[in-house]
């Protein structure tokens, strides 16, 4: 049964979707109908179904006309196949054959068209070489990576250049941005390159000018590629860059790519425009709105065939106000605007006029958008309808109308919109298009004004003024008004794509809207959503009372900070206790939930809304001038961004991390711990992150720190950063100069000022990462200074001046922005830059700063620029001298000195962004073009900048960021201030020192030891006075040469690091080098004076051994002449009487025995008698003195009487008496230890220099102070070296005997009755006096090479494997100390280490080094290692002298001996039984020495393998724990106040100072009154109203903020925050009771907190304050 026309409808409509259904209604009541029918009215069609819509087209149309509409209707909205589909089966026709054929024919031209849009698309984007970003599109962050282009002036050359020149000069607001004109030199692209290679002598000499215009392409081209080439983030960066240059924007992309053309609504989002229309011109009022939310009418002209004159030209000349021409469209006569299009077509394009509130001058009341069709309607038919739905007139430029044309714009009938046709006749066809004019008005509505006619000859500007004259009219009435994001309803009806339609963005656009739907009034949702903001005013006055203490009163200062903390944890408590509100949570869903790119335009969407929602708000108040500041007061509270709720998502990671800080809850208990790790994400997509929180002035210091860390880790820890940040006055452009040089996106608005500081990061291409010495720059925003509006402002000035210190702190590169205009605002600008860099330059830290000048009339104006800088040279050292008397600064500073040399490369002068502060104004000529050119002088002094220095790290930023800050809570920066970048490198400098230093002490040691070994191998009659001088001559000249080279090592270490203080450093090493020299003459001296005991022990020896060798050959002779044959018993009783009666008839003179008590006593007296007031008594017994303990008595102090009766004075002084009496003991003993672990003989000079010793300690500052009296010298002197004499003569007796001749003798006794044996039974072979050779001879000498070596490769072995850097770095050695204390917490090692430091680390480091070595391999590798490299030597000595062709094996030992005398000790002694009666061939018995030395190396090695650790130490010539404590004891200085050990490093440093300070009753000290341990801290009492007194302020109070007065040789800094001293609080009140029964005191009544401190508090604390330990919660996340 056949369908019924109404059930082929309904199956039709049924098969649309809803989209297509929808047009299909809009596009029905447009039909041109047949007469007697009418359309169906809109509002029947607006409710329909498909049901309901099926019979309204019966009911209007009856049976088979319903049909023919409908599919007339279908083919007019695109849905062809449905159509042909419909009529086929109803055998229905079209409304009428003409238009049939047009409504046909405009489908079948939009798929040729489309077809050859793709085709030329493809070959466009292969000339442009961008086919690789059509499916990987280009990002901005791939525009703002710098590379070595970002140094050049760049030209493009060739086609595939056109891009990268384009996106370069929008991004930075280059007016010439559009130019597509290749530079000469390079034919447009690579064909024609290589058809001009070659070419012979026949070819041109002069380049040949390419004025082809397809050479290159047309800059809409250009554009549509780069649109179509790029992502939604990038193109909205586009077009809003173009929107500042005052370029008309692309609004519908052509169907290049996609099947549609596409509406540009998201790139346009960003875009804000500002204008004053004439409404509110009386008021002084202005409108400022997002462009695509702003209703506006809409004026569009379209081209209908070709036109002789240019549409975009003229209407630029519409657009452009009097006099002041500007091209927004490209036009015809523009360069390279005469290429040809190739994918532009179909373009259209907008542009606004703005009022600007005069007029007298402008040219339309209210702002107007102006769009402009590229291409011919006919050819763009889905654009045009477009633009009829969207525009309140079309204006329609045409040559001349024929039947086709009038056919066409038939179709419009019924259309709203008003038709205009501005007709440029043909004079052959001026009739025909009279003719259809007038058919078409009444279809069009069109009368008389609807018709401009310009012909040949017409004035332009006459023409021009007509058309705007009709334009206005079209204004005054009361045309339909079309926001951007209004057309997308149109766009869609017709089909047309929109940008943000896809998944990503609707997604996000949602969740924004569900977050801001919720905001109706800002200050109420803040206090609601955002509420642990209103704590932070709190939080931060509590954090800098911490430092300044000012409301102490008369509280003890640890206990006011307690009291400070527990407030300060209190407001924590209650803002962890908080919830996350419904709107934060649905934020970090959008943050933390979504793909990054839907995150990317969450945030946006975010930003658009809640910077829509501002807006709202300053419109509605629009202040006159006298509301302006009481609007400013309140802006923070009414003002709204995304950084609010990242503020608010920062202080619920603070809240919970100061809560597992605490200890109140776990680590896995924490539920933000991942919101760094989202905020790094979005830093690394080029979102600006808050530094200071301009707000509450403040940094939310561990959420800043922790974001910096997971930055550090997302870019694999390769994060060298330049930093470069700018300053200056509020509106001069700071974040606009920022944003052009770079491309970055920080806030720019003129409703609300950017408050405190944000930061964005910019990548270093690889390849140019070597270049600038870093691998990124952070690039700094901050707000501006001194504004007028803000002066009202609580507070706001000290927020300035922070926030330039803590800017200027972080910088490498400082740009200071100043306004021209404004001389006073400058002025007072400049003063706190000026103070900044003042305190940077006392710290150490010096920036380089570039002075830009803005708003300059003329900024190539030379002499005026010299003047200007001459000028602002003198302003700044007037202020310089200023801040300098402020800060109590004597020396005398210039500009130079702080901000380099004023000169022209750090003085830049640029003209105002725009020409004029007006709406149409344009960008101004010559900016764009000093930005690139500051671009590249920043670049080039980041370059320069990284020869002398390198950039810091992530890591390194973050200790500069917390030490900034901390200080700046304090009233005094300088003293508060610890510069990270001096501290690191003055460790590295100090680390380099102590290897210097041990280098240096055993090059010396070596060459002592080499003239100590050939002193030993000289014969007798060699070795007289002459030797003895030169030696004493060669070791000044050693020492001049080494401790020369060593100073000089340390010098340049420091001045590569950039020390400030090498100079400094040179002379805190100086000691050591001049202790080595002493050390070093001391050892030579001393064997010039034991050079004649040698010499005469030596002729005795030699004299004993040719009278025995004597006997024993006449003994040898008397042996073989007997009949009977001796057995070995015979022989041995035979050799033992010969031996014995030649003994004694030797007069064997044993070596002299000194008086070392009458000596000692001797040196004494000489010693007291310099000084009338000392006397020994007669009875005196230097050896009684010895026996006794030291006790103390009364009369050893010499003090007023007044003084004396202060009982706790005495006391003081008292136990500083008895550590200095237990220190000069201990270091005397150690000095006679060395002595005889040397073996050396005694000398009157060690008498001496023990003298010296004490005499250097008792005249110490220090020592003078305790007044102590003639008679404890006397005493002490006494009992030290009664303690010393029984040692020495121990170490005396031990010489005598080991070089008595007579014992001397008796060792060489067992080779001499081996040979005796050996020779009688004639089994003497070479071999057997080879190995003799070996085990007697040069195994003794191979053990004592290995312990005069063993002791420095195991210093060396500590000091060079990196396993043990405490060891080089005291800082760190105490980290590792007082960290293994806190692991056992054992009573007794804190007692040593607090009271007797120096005892404490030599039991440390011999304990150490017992651990290292408990694992003999170790040990046994640099034993072999030694003793392989002699062995090396003696084989290559044994073929050498084998080589010389030895005689005698005498001979061969001569030769062997000397080429071996620097480094054994082969004593002639030994040498004599060897060579006694050997007449073995000496080839022969090198041959077998050699081969014997495989196993005499076991031997040896097996000798060291059978002794223990300690023993091995004892037998070594360098004690490897004294030059390891050598290394790390440093100075030896302690705290005045606490007793800290100093760490600087050196012996002679000017500044003491410690990283971790200790409560003072730690150090003995308790309260007087009360007699309770003192737990005050110096590091919190240096900065209070505390007070002190002790026997160096002569019992008198001082104030402990003035405490260098009294120790100008301590720096005491405050802690850098209040938890820094947890490790010896918890110490504190771990032991209190067990401290103050070993110092007789009572417990200390400590604060409730400290009780509170747990020991992995204690551990944390250390860690971080000792900075050994990555930021906190990098671990876990």
């Amino acid at each position: 049964m056949a369908k019924t026309p109404s059930e082929h409808l309904l199956a039709a409509l049924e098969d649309l979707g809803e989209e297509e259904l929808k047009r299909f209604k809009h596009k029905l009541p447009e039909m041109q109908l047949k007469e007697g029918y009418r359309a169906i009215a809109r509002g029947a069609l607006k409710k329909a179904d498909v049901l309901d819509l099926s019979e309204l087209l019966i009911n209007y149309y009856k049976g088979d006309y319903a049909l023919e509409v409908t599919v007339e209707a279908l083919r007019s909205i695109n849905q062809r196949e449905l159509a042909e589909k419909l009529a086929q089966a109803t055998g229905t026709g079209a409304l009428n054959s003409q238009q049939e054929v047009d409504t046909q024919r405009v489908p079948e031209l939009e798929e040729k068209a489309l077809l050859k849009a793709r085709e030329a698309l493809q070959g466009v984007l292969s000339r442009l070489k961008m086919e690789p970003y059509r499916s990987r599109k280009l990002r901005l962050r791939d525009l703002q990576e710098i590379n070595p282009e970002s140094l050049q002036s760049w030209t493009p050359r060739a086609v595939g250049d056109l891009p990268w020149h384009f996106l370069r000069k929008v991004l930075a607001l280059d007016g010439a941005a559009r130019n597509t004109s290749l530079g000469q030199g390079t034919p447009g692209d690579q064909a024609g390159r290589e058809e001009n290679e070659g070419q012979g002598e026949g070819g041109e000499i002069l380049p040949h000018s390419n004025t082809d215009s397809r050479a290159s392409l047309h800059p809409l081209d250009v554009l549509c590629a780069v649109l179509l080439c790029s992502d939604s983030f990038l193109q909205q960066e586009i077009l809003s860059r173009m929107s500042m240059c005052q370029f008309a924007l692309p609004l519908l992309l052509p169907a290049l790519d996609s099947p549609r053309c596409t509406l540009l609504l998201w790139a346009m989002r960003d875009i804000v425009r500002r204008w004053r229309p004439h409404s509110l011109a009386q008021s002084r009022g202005f409108r400022e709105e997002s462009l695509v939310l702003t209703p506006m009418p809409t004026v569009s002209f379209v081209r209908l065939g070709s036109c002789s004159f240019s549409k975009s030209q003229l209407l630029n000349e519409v657009l452009s106000p009097a006099q002041q021409h500007h091209d927004f469209f490209v036009h015809r006569d523009m360069e390279s605007g005469n290429v040809p299009r190739e994918i532009a077509d179909g373009l259209v394009e907008i542009a606004w006029y703005f009022p600007a509130g005069q007029e007298n001058l402008d040219l339309f009341p209210e702002p107007v958008a102006v769009t402009n069709l590229r291409g011919d309607i006919e050819s763009h038919w889905l654009q045009f309808s477009f633009l009829t739905e969207i525009a309140s007139a079309v204006f329609i430029i045409t040559e001349s109308i024929s039947e086709r044309e009038y056919a066409l714009f038939s179709s419009l009938q019924g259309s709203s919109t008003q038709y205009y046709f501005i007709l440029n006749h043909e004079s052959s066809k001026q009739t025909e298009t009279q003719e259809f004019l007038s058919k078409l008005a009444p279809v069009l509505k069109l009368s008389k004004q609807h018709v401009l006619e310009k012909e040949i000859g017409t004035n332009q500007e006459e023409f021009t003024e007509k058309l705007c004259s009709v334009i206005g009219s079209i204004m005054d009435d009361h045309p339909k008004e079309m926001s951007t994001e209004g057309m997308a309803e149109a766009a869609r009806a017709l089909g047309i794509q929109l940008d943000e339609d896809c998944e990503e963005c609707q997604t996000a656009s949602t969740c924004a809207k569900e977050i801001t739907a919720e905001i109706k009034e800002m200050r109420h949702y803040k206090r609601r959503t955002l509420k642990l903001q209103g704590a932070l005013k709190d939080l931060n006055n509590v954090e800098r009372e911490m430092c300044q203490l000012k409301g102490q009163g008369d509280i003890p200062t640890e206990e006011y900070k307690s009291r400070l903390k527990e407030k300060w944890l209190q407001i924590r408590a209650q803002q962890h206790e908080c919830d996350l509100p419904d709107g934060l949570t649905k934020f970090v869903n959008g943050i933390g939930m979504l793909s990054p790119r839907a995150i990317h335009y969450f945030l946006k969407c975010m930003t658009f809304n809640l910077d829509c929602i501002a807006r709202g708000n300053l419109l509605r108040q629009q202040p006159g001038p006298s509301k302006l500041p009481k609007l400013n007061e309140s802006s923070s509270g009414c003002s709204l961004g995304v950084e609010h709720f990242l503020r608010e998502l920062a202080q619920f990671y603070e809240a919970e991390y100061s809560m597992m800080k605490e200890g109140k809850i776990a680590k896995n208990q924490r539920k933000f711990i991942h919101f760094p790790r989202l905020a790094a994400d979005l830093m690394l997509e080029g979102f600006p992150m808050e530094l200071v929180d301009g707000d509450a002035s403040n940094i939310p210091l561990q959420w800043v720190t922790d974001i910096l860390a997971q930055l550090h880790a997302k870019l694999g820890g390769r994060s060298r950063m330049l930093v470069l940040s700018v300053l200056g006055g509020q509106g001069t452009g700071k974040s606009t100069l920022l944003n052009t040089m770079f491309g970055l996106q920080f806030a720019v608005s003129s409703g609300r000022c950017t408050r405190g500081a944000f930061m964005s990061l910019v990548k270093v291409a690889e390849t140019f990462q070597p270049v600038l010495g870093c691998d990124c720059l952070l690039v700094i925003d901050t707000e501006g200074l001194k504004a007028p509006e803000l002066a009202k402002l609580e507070d706001r000035y000290q927020h300035h001046n922070e926030l330039v210190m803590l800017v200027v702190g972080l910088s490498d590169i400082v740009i200071v922005n100043m306004a021209m205009e404004n001389a006073t605002e400058m002025q007072a600008v400049l003063q706190v830059v000026v103070h900044a860099f003042l305190r940077m330059e006392e710290v150490g830290h010096t920036p380089t700063c570039l002075f830009v000048h803005q708003s300059v009339k003329d900024a190539a104006a030379y002499e005026q620029n010299m003047r200007d800088r001459k000028y602002l040279a003198e302003q700044l050292n007037e202020m310089i001298k200023a801040a300098a008397k402020m800060e109590k600064l004597q020396m005398q500073i210039t500009v130079s000195d702080l901000v380099g040399d004023t000169a022209e490369k750090q003085n830049w002068y640029l003209p105002g962004l725009w020409q004029e502060d007006l709406p149409m104004a344009s960008v101004s000529t010559g900016y764009s073009e000093n930005i690139c050119e500051l671009k590249k002088s920043i670049l080039e002094f980041a370059r320069q900048r990284s020869l002398n220095s390198n950039h810091k790290d992530i890591p390194g930023l973050i200790e500069w960021v917390r030490n900034l800050w901390g200080a700046l809570k304090h009233d005094d920066f300088l003293f508060s201030f610890r510069n990270p970048s001096a501290s690191d490198a003055y460790t590295k400098v100090s680390a380099q020192s102590v290897t210097y230093e041990w280098l240096f002490r055993k090059e010396m040691n070596i060459w002592v030891t080499q003239k100590q070994t050939i002193f030993q191998n000289q014969l007798p009659c060699r070795f007289d006075d002459q030797v003895l001088t030169n030696l004493t001559k060669e070791t000044e000249q050693k020492l001049t040469h080494a401790s020369h080279r060593f100073l000089e090592q340390i010098q340049n270490a420091a001045a590569k690091l950039a020390l400030r203080s090498a100079q400094g450093f040179v002379r805190t090493s100086a000691p050591y080098s001049s202790q080595t020299s002493s050390d070093s003459r001391a050892i030579c001296s001393n064997l010039v004076t034991v050079g004649k005991e040698w010499r005469k022990k030596n002729t005795i020896q030699a004299l004993s051994i040719k009278t025995i060798e004597g006997e024993l050959d006449i003994l040898l002779e008397d042996c073989k002449m007997r009949k009977n044959q001796i057995d070995n018993k015979e022989l041995a009783v035979e050799f033992e009487e010969m031996w014995s009666e030649t003994l004694s008839k030797i007069r064997l003179n044993c070596l002299d025995e000194k008086q070392i008590y009458q000596d000692i006593e001797l040196v004494l007296r000489e010693d007291l008698a310099k000084s009338p007031s000392l006397k020994l008594e007669e009875h005196s017994n230097l050896l009684d003195h010895g026996t006794k303990a030291f006790v103390m008595k009364k009369e050893y102090f010499d003090l007023p009487w007044l003084w004396s009766l202060n009982e706790w004075f005495t006391q003081e002084r008292w136990r500083k008496t008895e550590e200095l009496v237990h220190s000069l003991r201990e270091q005397c003993k150690d000095y006679v230890k060395c002595l005889a672990d040397a073996k050396e003989d005694y000398d009157e000079t060690y008498g001496r220099d023990l003298l010296r010793m004490i005499n250097e300690q008792l005249q110490e500052t220090d020592v003078q102070n305790l007044h102590t009296s003639a008679c404890f010298n006397v005493d002490l002197k006494l009992h030290i070296l009664g303690e010393v004499v029984p040692l020495l003569e121990k170490m005396q007796a031990n010489f005598l005997q080991e070089n008595d001749p007579e014992v001397y003798l008796e060792k060489l006794k067992p080779q001499y009755l081996t040979t005796f044996k050996n020779l009688y039974l004639g089994t003497d072979s070479c071999q057997t006096r080879a190995r003799d050779f070996c085990h007697w001879c040069l195994k003794p000498a191979l053990v004592e090479y290995v312990n005069n070596r063993l002791g420095l490769e195991i210093v060396d072995d500590i000091l060079s494997s990196g396993q043990f850097d405490e060891y080089t770095n005291q800082s760190l050695f105490q980290f590792k100390v007082l960290k293994q204390l806190l692991k056992y917490e054992n009573f007794d090692s804190y007692i040593i280490y607090i009271n007797n430091y120096a005892n404490f680390v030599k039991i440390w480091v011999e304990g150490h080094l017992q651990d290292i070595y408990s694992q003999k391999t170790r040990l046994q590798n640099l034993e072999k290692g030694i003793l392989s490299l002699i062995i090396k030597k003696v084989t290559e000595v044994l073929e050498s002298a084998n080589d010389q062709r030895a005689n005698t094996v005498g001979d061969f030992l001569g030769l062997f001996c000397g080429a071996l005398q620097n480094d054994l000790v082969i004593t002639r002694d030994r040498l004599a039984a060897t060579q006694f009666k050997n007449t073995a061939n000496a080839a022969q018995f090198a041959a077998h020495v050699q081969a014997a030395l495989p196993e005499l190396e076991k031997d040896v090695l097996a000798e060291f393998d059978g002794m223990t650790f300690t023993s091995k130490l004892s037998n070594l010539s360098v004690k490897p724990q004294d030059e390891i404590f050598t290394c790390v004891f440093g100075c030896g200085k302690q705290c005045p106040f606490c007793k800290v050990p100093c760490e600087a490093g050196g012996m002679d440093h000017g500044e003491h100072f410690a990283t971790v300070h200790r409560p003072q009753g730690l150090a003995q000290c308790k309260n007087k009154r009360t007699g309770m341990l003192e737990f005050s801290l110096c590091t919190s009492d240096v900065v209070s109203k505390a007070v002190f007194k002790n026997s160096d302020t002569d019992a008198k109070f001082h104030p402990y903020r003035d405490y260098r007065q009294i120790y100008p040789n301590w720096r005491i800094q405050p802690d850098p925050n209040i938890d820094t001293s947890d490790y010896w609080k918890f110490v504190f009140n771990r032991f209190n009771y067990t401290f103050a029964r070993k110092y007789n005191a009572k417990p200390a009544n400590l604060p409730q907190v400290w009780k509170n401190i747990t020991k992995e508090q204690a551990r944390e604390s250390l860690e971080e304050a000792f900075n050994v330990k990555q930021p906190t919660n990098s671990e876990s996340l």
